[in-house]
């Protein structure tokens, strides 16, 4: 009996140390507590919206002015008039003909801006009435490709893998050199933009930098445009710039304008030229420049 009552004054004293501490103020240490941070996406859901909204803005008025130039080309159709369309684009005051581009040699600067990098088409030339469309030039009394042009977007991109090319270009004479070949066959079109890829009417002797990179660089940015959106339309324009009767090209002309803003819009001439060789335009054999 002795030994409980002293297990009870031993479990008093206990208790009692333990509220005289707590009345000391003496606390436990805090509980944790877990903060959630909760991120704010609607600036995101809003910027979203606003393209959305943009892009089918877009696409009403693309259709309200193929309606349009449908309806004044029956008007004209009617009265036998030539049907005036609702835009006008800047013609420059004097143009810089392909001939004057042949006649230019290279001075180690190989694109070049021709007219002021305006494209230059006009309003017809801009319609978007007909939809999207590519159109390539018979081939000259020289087997030489004459012109790509095109009005692109996105319903001529391709959709199947690219195939080999086996068609020879005029003046394909290729060679090893440091970086792999001096020529590539160069489209005039690029693939990705028109899934034209094995047309002789499409096809030239290019040396590698032109192809790539510089005529590529112009082709990518017309690819990254069109691909925004379905609306999206770039009129586009190719031709290699012959010298007489020489059957490799001095370089390339190219236009480009998209439809409804000037997100691309240039006008460039590149130079047919690889560092480090001397080009025969005549033949298109080459040497190691001295």
């Amino acid at each position: 009996m002795a030994k409980f009552w002293k297990q009870l004054l031993v479990a008093t004293a206990v208790l009692g140390i333990s509220a005289t501490t707590a009345a000391c103020g003496q606390k436990s240490a805090p509980a944790k507590v877990k903060v959630v941070k909760k991120y704010d996406h609607k600036p995101e859901k809003a910027a979203k919206a606003i393209e959305k909204d943009n892009v089918k803005r877009q696409q009403e008025l693309n259709k309200a002015k193929a309606a349009l130039e449908k309806k004044k080309a029956a008007f004209a159709k009617k009265t036998k008039q030539p049907a005036k369309t609702t835009t006008t684009a800047a013609k420059p005051a004097t143009q810089t003909t392909n001939q004057q581009l042949a006649a230019k040699n290279y001075s180690g600067e190989q694109e070049i801006i021709v007219n002021g990098n305006k494209p230059g088409f006009t309003s017809a030339e801009l319609s978007t009435a007909k939809g999207a469309w590519e159109q390539y030039s018979n081939l000259d009394n020289l087997n030489r490709a004459i012109a790509g042009n095109a009005l692109l977007n996105q319903s001529l991109m391709p959709t199947s893998k690219r195939e080999g090319l086996t068609w020879d270009p005029t003046g394909w004479h290729n060679r090893r050199i440091a970086s792999g070949w001096l020529y590539n066959r160069s489209h005039l079109i690029g693939y990705q933009l028109s899934g034209e890829n094995n047309n002789p009417k499409n096809l030239m002797t290019g040396t590698r930098r032109l192809n790539s990179p510089l005529m590529l660089a112009h082709e990518n940015d017309i690819a990254y445009y069109i691909k925004q959106s379905k609306s999206h339309y770039v009129r586009y324009q190719v031709q290699p710039v012959y010298r007489g009767n020489e059957l490799v090209a001095r370089g390339v002309h190219m236009r480009a304008q998209s439809i409804g803003d000037n997100s691309v819009s240039f006008n460039v001439y590149i130079f047919n030229v690889e560092d480090g060789y001397t080009i025969n335009y005549a033949d298109g054999t080459s040497s190691v420049a001295k």
